[in-house]
């Protein structure tokens, strides 16, 4: 990276010129601005970057700078839009974009750089879901950098060194990427004879060419072409890229055409719960293992999305009730419900694997059945934990794992234990214990209780879950296939969250919906409302770690009720139905607006209003409830 002070101190420094040019159209008051990783270019402090200048040019409005920089120049930079003070109105999207100036670029001249602004559009092939999954065997091309061919043609007074680079990350293997157009260089439309790209990591692929004056403008469009001769031209309007006829005229052109323009990809995918993925080995409920039999009729489907509800542990009553998978007792944990109990051991001891052969065929029903399948489960599997515990909590890839979760693991499983043993989740029940402190935590953790044995259960419990899921989501990347979570939009008011990050929640409130077409009465979730102002004081650590954790398993995830993040339906922590709710955050109508609007009877509008009519006296007498007027 090129160091400021020293250039500028320096005077002897060889340097060239560096131009950013990029189309935008902007509103009044409105600036463009170019801000780098280099002091030169603000430090990534947009208040010192680089303001554009504009200048129309026939239908496109182009913002241009011109800078000093010394040769061999690198860094990253990104494109702002700007107000008259420098505040950023808005910047691009997309990963930040690299510059490195060729060593052999000639001191005292202009490398020019036209850029395209990077919309959302570009940024969502970069996600892990396709970066990591989709198109993951399309990145297995061989990095072939080009600037080793920058002279072997050497760069006479009468042609202008061109870089083409554009981004394609579909690319399937025995298929490269040219670009052809309207020079000879560019082999005259003819993609035989067109400028063969190389690929340079990160779905990039450019090329080199030295492009005679005579031929500008050139008219151009990219292409794939395959070794098959299967032929693909970009859609959309020809490209193209004029110069000055001025020899002043700058002899370097780095040109980044954004996204290789084709017929966006298309997918399909089946959403299913968890529960109902059964197959031969699973004891009454689906389990994390069934997911790779799932994923391979997903792939002979054509299918390349799965998604599942969520998956996080909901024992909050130890009852059916648990079975709704939207009600979390940890935004970290996973269900025990599907944990398979063969896979917790290489050497299960006769009487296990009878045992588990008869809940097998037990279970086995149309419906699950939850408190059973539960209490099998969890009978089993201590069994198991008695004969390995020393062997598995002893093991390096269980200290591993301990690590990388004890944050949340140690209340957890501190949770599970005062749960059992007050026999209820409600955590204002538990006496001392209903206010979580670290130092509590650590005495009910201690390897010194006499109920150390079963927090370490709990452990275990997640260790292998973790390990069955992992195994399942690796299975899933490797076959092409997304796995895409759910994350619920709520918690419930007695769960691990609740009790130890309470300040994190409004627990006065409830969340719900207000009266629709399909509930006239609105909904009631019963969860806490999150108290979004104590959450930002820590830049949404919760919120960090709770995604981190999903991201460990899923590519993707749907994000339930995404309305909730902007705006809730709030309730009352003693309301029955959604009716008496309000929408939190909400701009309130002042009663000047209401009256401009012709509404003039607060009174009726405010309070009950029932007439005598309405109430029968005598033997039938009609309840009325407040929450409906």
């Amino acid at each position: 990276m090129a160091n400021q002070g020293l250039f500028s101190a320096a005077k002897s420094m060889k340097s060239v010129k560096l131009k950013f040019r990029i189309p935008y159209f902007t509103e009044w008051g409105q600036s463009l601005l170019v801000c780098g990783s280099e002091p030169m270019l603000g430090s990534w402090n947009v208040k010192k970057g680089l303001l554009l200048s504009p200048v129309h040019q026939d239908d496109q409005l182009i913002w241009t700078a011109t800078i000093a920089v010394p040769c061999q120049f690198s860094c990253g930079y990104r494109y702002y839009v700007v107000d008259d003070a420098k505040n950023v109105l808005r910047w691009e999207m997309g990963n930040e974009r690299r510059l490195s100036i060729p060593h052999l670029l000639p001191e005292g001249h202009t490398l020019e750089l036209h850029d395209l602004w990077q919309t959302g559009a570009d940024a969502l092939l970069f996600r892990s879901a396709f970066k990591d999954v989709i198109f993951c065997k399309n990145s297995t091309f061989n990095i072939d950098r080009p600037e080793a061919i920058l002279h072997d043609e050497l760069v006479q007074q009468e042609s202008i060194l061109v870089r083409f680079k554009i981004c394609c990350p579909n690319v399937q293997e025995g298929t490269s990427v040219y670009v052809i157009g309207s020079s000879t260089k560019l082999g005259n439309w003819k993609v035989q004879d067109g400028l063969k790209l190389h690929y340079t990591g990160e779905y990039i692929w450019e090329a080199y060419c030295v492009i005679p004056r005579g031929d500008f403008p050139i008219r151009y469009k990219y292409c794939k072409y395959g070794k098959n001769g299967c032929f693909s031209l970009e859609v959309g309007s020809t490209r193209e890229l004029s110069v000055n006829s001025s020899k002043s005229q700058s002899q370097y052109i780095f040109l980044s055409d954004g996204m290789l323009r084709e017929m966006p990809w298309r997918g399909c995918g089946v959403a299913v719960p968890m529960f109902s993925v059964r197959s031969e080995d699973d004891i009454g409920v689906g389990e994390f293992l069934d997911l790779k039999l799932l994923v391979d009729w997903a792939v002979e489907s054509g299918f390349h999305l799965v998604q599942l509800l969520p998956i996080n542990d909901t024992s909050v009553h130890r009852m059916w009730w648990d079975s709704y998978p939207y009600s979390s007792l940890s935004v970290f944990a996973l269900h025990p419900l599907y944990l398979r109990l063969q896979a917790l051991s290489k050497n299960l001891p006769e009487d296990v694997k009878s045992e588990i052969r008869n809940a097998k065929e037990r279970l086995d029903g149309k419906d699950v059945d939850y408190e059973a399948t539960m209490a099998t489960k969890f009978s089993i599997a201590k069994k198991v934990f008695m004969q390995e515990k020393d062997l598995i909590l002893n093991s390096s890839s269980f200290h591993n794992f301990f690590s990388e979760n004890e944050d949340w693991l140690k209340p957890y499983a501190a949770f599970c234990f005062l749960r059992d043993f007050f026999e209820t989740s409600d955590h204002s029940q538990w006496g001392c214990f209903s206010n979580y402190s670290k130092d509590k935590l650590e005495k009910l953790v201690s390897k010194d209780a006499l109920h150390y044995d079963t927090i370490c259960f709990h452990y275990y419990i997640q260790f292998h879950l973790h390990l069955q899921l992992s195994e399942a989501a690796e299975y899933a990347r490797a076959k092409g296939v997304v796995l895409k979570g759910d994350l619920p939009i709520g918690v419930d008011r007695n769960s691990v969250d609740t009790w130890v990050y309470p300040t994190l929640f409004r627990m006065n409130t409830s969340t719900g919906a207000p009266p629709d077409y399909f509930a006239k009465n609105g909904q009631n979730w019963g969860f806490p409302t999150y108290n979004w102002e104590e959450m930002s004081k820590d830049n949404y650590g919760w919120w960090r770690a709770r995604l981190t954790q999903m991201g460990k398993y899923f590519t993707a995830y749907r994000i339930d009720h995404i309305l909730g993040f902007f705006r809730i339906w709030e309730l009352p922590d003693h309301a029955m139905t959604g009716l008496i709710g309000k929408f939190r955050p909400s701009i309130p109508l002042s009663q000047e607006e209401l009256e401009r609007e012709g509404i003039w009877d607060f009174d009726r509008l405010t309070r009950p209003y029932v007439r005598k009519e309405f109430l029968q006296v005598g033997e039938s007498h009609l309840l009325i409830s407040h929450e409906e007027y």
